[in-house]
């Protein structure tokens, strides 16, 4: 199924665009027709990312911090905020960055939104759930999170950029959108990132043992980065304020991701079992009912598919 064709914006502003999903959306963006301004600080990001898109005509790379205040060249009429740490490894190792740009760069990528009269959309994400106590999850669930735990940086400042965007959108009016994203991946994730997916694969194509956590039992639901991106850009087109979930309701225990991957690669891997991370999720699954009724929109690319894109992509990496 797929989503209704997003009008044509003139100038999109994308906030972590040298990111794992924010370079993907800026191609998608650029493919359009629209002319895009990344910025990004490339504490996470990185360059090789959108390399390919520097000498395209209306591309912008403005190598910024949105923790602080920020302008760009022309106004825009899409503000896309997805700058932040987005990975275990990174948003334990910059844990006051990843706060800040959750309050501090929502604040600014929404005061830009705001004086251009543009819509703007906040990338959230599944973790404002925390170890859920409902499941699947829906819109409607307010979350079960450790404000104090090692994931709280991530978590808490997802919730508030939340908050913050709702007050935004009633207080001032501005046009806003939030989505939820769960476990998206695909080509240009780092190897080393703490993530299943990349840290699965990377050990497969390296004969290394895949390091399963706990009992690997616990799940996850994985979107294929063409599919969220599709997501994004179908509620960025809607008059809707959100949140909602962009995601793939098909769950997979980390157990079975890891097994996958090893056939899928050939890999001649065993599974070692290594001690399970605090707060770790004990499963994960988006009710999509509110993206498929309103968005008209729900993931196109099968697990297998899509592990096998991002396998062959790793294939011709050296540095991850």
């Amino acid at each position: 199924m797929d989503s209704a064709v997003p009008r044509l914006w003139e100038h999109a502003v994308i906030t972590g665009g040298a990111g794992f999903v924010g370079s993907h959306l800026c191609t998608a963006l650029l493919d359009a027709g629209t002319a895009v301004t990344c910025v990004d600080d490339l504490s996470t990001g990185r360059v090789e990312n959108i390399s390919a898109l520097l000498d395209r005509s209306g591309f912008t790379f403005q190598q910024a911090s949105v923790v602080e205040p920020f302008e760009v060249a022309r106004p825009p009429d899409l503000v896309l905020h997805l700058a932040s740490p987005a990975s275990p490894a990174d948003y334990l190792r910059l844990p006051v960055h990843t706060l800040e740009t959750g309050s501090l760069g929502t604040r600014n990528a929404l005061a830009l939104a705001h004086r251009a009269g543009a819509r703007f959309l906040l990338a959230s994400t599944s973790e404002v759930y925390g170890d859920p106590q409902e499941h699947p999850q829906s819109e409607r669930y307010w979350g079960h999170v450790n404000p104090v735990g090692p994931r709280s940086v991530y978590d808490e400042a997802k919730r508030f950029g939340e908050a913050l965007t709702t007050a935004e959108s009633s207080v001032h009016g501005t046009d806003t959108a939030i989505v939820r994203l769960f476990n998206t991946y695909g080509p240009r994730m780092r190897g080393y990132d703490g993530r299943a997916v990349p840290t699965f694969v990377r050990q497969a194509l390296a004969g290394e043992p895949l390091t399963v956590t706990g009992d690997g039992l616990q799940t996850r639901s994985l979107c294929y980065v063409e599919d969220t991106v599709r997501g994004i850009l179908a509620m960025a087109a809607r008059g809707m304020r959100g949140p909602v979930n962009i995601g793939n309701p098909d769950e997979i225990t980390m157990l079975e991701l890891a097994r996958r991957i090893i056939s899928l690669t050939g890999s001649r891997s065993e599974i070692r079992f290594i001690e399970r991370p605090t707060d770790d999720p004990a499963v994960r699954c988006p009710d999509i009912t509110l993206a498929r009724d309103k968005l008209q929109w729900e993931p196109q690319v099968t697990a297998e598919d899509g592990l096998r894109r991002t396998i062959a992509w790793f294939r011709t990496r050296a540095d991850n």
